[in-house]
């Protein structure tokens, strides 16, 4: 479209190794407008890349739409511009105009970046074609914290022939090296109506910091002073209607980041306030160990990748459904621990503070945070120190330490250690990771068997033969109080085997088979679990829908009785049981989506008695600006010892005015606890950075279970928060 000149960018169709692909960068000395409009004369000088190539259906085919991506930076950003072709432009899939929300459902245009060029960490920015930003920080180079965000600059506009999108990402929004003049690279593009990937560099289907080409040719970057003052304020009036009580608050609260050298960030925190944080998707615990809540708080999401320890949580680990908690079981450090109650209630938070970042081949945090004393809990510094070094082309080798008990209060810390190796780049596209770590806990009044390691081998593969075996060893005194943990005194063994086949030129996207198996048993003998969970087919098609069949063998061991419902209590003993279930997806991007599961339990087998599971989920945009979803989640259970049923039900309603405001609306609701939920969020955001909520939460309970409601309490709070950068 602009007619400009391609500054060392590869020829189109030419599949190269990652390090061989690169651009470089050209300065600009006005910056352009950020408004979806690439009209402006800087952009006929910009560099150009225009080779990217299809990652879905088939790696390194011509895509059917052609990508016109440009480049500029100055002292201050990147600039990037691109016009994304599209043969039936009518067709572009744009449903959602909330920002703060994924983009995965609609057409998306995204850029990675490696500031450090060392394949081992990185950021993404992107936009979809409505101009709804979203940004991630990678944790691993397979894994990111989507909940991250950060400060940049993206608009979106159509032409005849496709759409645009336009950014500008500051360089105070980024950590980096300023001594190097070359960063890693990468850019995709998703149509999802054809379920159609593209990218600039790719390797066995991935595109992440460690898969991706050079930027070349930075220099004279600046962050000003490097800081952001962060004040808020929210006012909170909260009632509690079986006494009548009501209280009305005003808190303000500051956060500082300082970015003491361009690799370094420093911040501190006051008065910390976390009122407008979205709340948790409830769940129904089956089960006789914890589950598991994902941090989504911005203060503890800045740079957490460092914090992320011995691969604990990855996706590698056990897809087993029902056993998705063991991923994230012995986590040393997990930030969730800080400010919430073992019951989910907010506790105060006086003042934190955290040093993150990266010196030369070292990664580095340090956090402590004071939290105030809430229930028969003093109030107590809670600290973790993380540090990595980056050994050979891919790999590091790390330590860890935290201190402080968040809910209980002996004192408590835990030392640990890991290793991993990476090598994307083995022949035919393959990777091969392995990982190894050790822990040791100290509890006051606790003396030995204290200690937990594991190990864990794996081969990633998009297609092709895919497998891994992983152990772990939790002993029955670890305990890693500012940590995640709910199995110990146990043996955790995993493997799996699977292979995806993707069919070339067919309706077909992916044909996957997949068996894993999992066997839980105490370190002084005898089982706890063990579960065969074997994928005979996972369907894809290449509009995004999806169908799984799926059979699991489960042997459970109780040594003592386990409450499974009210009043109901399964007797000690070993139980075996086999079901098999069916799951139908349809692709996001539909005006309407849905999810269908059933699972069914052979009758007399779960723990005795008779099970089945049933889920259903719809999801209704008729337009960008509004959308109505509801879930309902039935499990009938049937034992000797008396029938009950858990139902779960989520319902929402949102309205979106515009790009900029947003009004959200969620309702939960369990028989277990008998309570209902009602959250409602209007959110403002004028621009990336200035932020303004008013949040209304409601809880009913059903006393006397008779179907009729009570309210419980609520709370209603006004935030507004707004960045100064310098």
């Amino acid at each position: 479209m602009l007619g400009v000149q391609a500054a060392l960018a590869q020829p189109a169709g030419v599949l190269l190794d990652p390090g061989q692909k690169s651009v470089r960068m050209v300065r600009t000395a006005a910056p352009p407008a950020i408004d979806g409009v690439l009209d402006e004369a800087v952009w006929a000088g910009a560099a150009l890349v225009d080779d990217l190539h299809q990652v879905t259906p088939i790696e390194y085919a011509e895509p059917y739409e052609k990508s016109e991506i440009y480049l500029l930076y100055d002292d201050d950003a990147l600039y990037i511009g691109a016009y994304l072709y599209d043969t039936d432009p009518d067709q572009i899939t744009a449903r959602n105009l909330r920002q703060n929300e994924s983009v995965g459902q609609d057409d998306r245009f995204y850029v990675t970046l490696d500031p450090f060029n060392d394949r081992r960490s990185g950021y993404f920015f992107g936009l979809n074609p409505n101009g709804v930003r979203a940004d991630g920080l990678y944790q691993n180079v397979t894994e990111f914290y989507g909940a991250w965000d950060s400060i940049f600059y993206a608009a979106a506009g159509r032409f005849e022939e496709g759409w645009i999108a336009e950014m500008a990402i500051p360089f105070k929004s980024l950590s980096f090296d300023p001594s190097t003049d070359t960063w890693g690279l990468n850019f995709s593009r998703g149509i999802v109506r054809k379920n159609e990937n593209l990218a600039w560099v790719s390797r066995n289907r991935q595109y992440n910091p460690s898969v991706s080409g050079l930027a070349i040719g930075f220099e004279g970057l600046e962050q000003g002073v490097g800081l952001d003052v962060v004040p808020s304020v929210s006012a909170t009036r909260t009632r509690v209607f079986a006494t009548g009580a009501s209280d009305s608050d005003l808190e303000p609260s500051l956060d500082l980041v300082y970015k003491i050298t361009p690799q370094l960030n420093g911040s501190l925190t006051f008065n910390t306030d976390f009122s407008a944080t979205e709340v948790d998707d409830r769940q129904v615990n089956l089960t006789r160990f914890g589950l598991f809540f994902p941090e989504k708080r911005d203060f503890f999401l800045r740079e957490a990748d460092i914090f992320e320890f011995g691969g604990l949580g990855a996706s590698r680990q056990s897809q087993i459904p029902g056993l998705n908690p063991l991923r994230q079981n012995g986590r040393p450090f997990f930030s969730r621990r800080i400010g919430l109650s073992s019951t989910g209630q907010i506790v105060d938070l006086e003042y934190g503070a955290k040093v993150s970042g990266r010196i030369g081949r070292f990664e580095l945090g340090a956090l402590s945070i004071r939290q105030d004393e809430f229930g028969a809990v003093n109030a107590d510094t809670l600290s973790v120190v993380r540090a990595k070094m980056n050994v050979l082309d891919e790999s590091s080798v790390g330590i860890i330490a935290t201190d402080g008990n968040p809910n209980a209060n002996p004192d408590n810390s835990v030392a640990g250690f890991d290793f991993l190796y990476r090598n994307t780049r083995l022949p035919g596209g393959r990777a091969l990771e392995a990982q190894a770590w050790m822990q040791e806990s100290a509890t006051e009044g606790v003396v030995g068997d204290d200690g937990a390691a594991g190990f864990a081998l794996q081969l990633p593969s998009a297609a092709g033969v895919r497998g891994g075996v992983e152990v772990k060893e939790f002993e029955e005194n670890f305990n890693p109080a500012l940590g995640f943990i709910n199995r110990i005194g146990v043996r955790d063994s995993t493997a799996s085997v699977g292979y995806m086949h993707r069919p070339s030129d067919r309706y077909l996207q992916s044909i996957l088979v997949n068996l894993t198996a999992q066997r839980i048993e105490e370190i002084d003998g005898g089982l706890q679990t063990e579960v065969l969970w074997f994928q005979p087919v996972e369907l894809t098609n290449r509009t995004g829908d999806s169908m799984m069949i799926g059979y699991r063998k489960e042997t459970e061991v109780l040594a003592l009785p386990f409450q499974i419902s009210s009043g109901i209590f399964v007797p000690p003993g070993e139980y075996q049981w086999d079901d098999w279930g069916m799951q139908l997806s349809t692709g996001n991007h539909r005006k309407v989506a849905g999810n269908v599961r059933y699972v069914r339990y052979n009758d007399g087998e779960f723990f005795g008695g008779d099970r089945s599971d049933k889920y259903a989920a719809v999801t209704w945009r008729p337009s960008p600006r509004f959308r109505t979803s509801l879930a309902y989640e039935l499990s009938e259970i049937r034992l000797a010892q008396g029938a009950f049923e858990t139902r779960l039900v989520q319902g929402g309603v949102d309205v979106i005015f515009s790009s900029t405001l947003s009004w959200v609306n969620l309702i939960q609701y369990d028989n277990v606890s008998e309570t209902m939920g009602i959250n409602m969020r209007l959110h403002w955001i004028p621009e990336a950075g200035r932020e303004m909520y008013f949040v209304v939460n409601h809880a009913l309970q059903d006393f006397d279970r008779d179907n009729s409601f009570e309210s419980l309490t609520s709370d209603l709070t006004a935030k507004l928060n707004y960045t100064f950068r310098f």
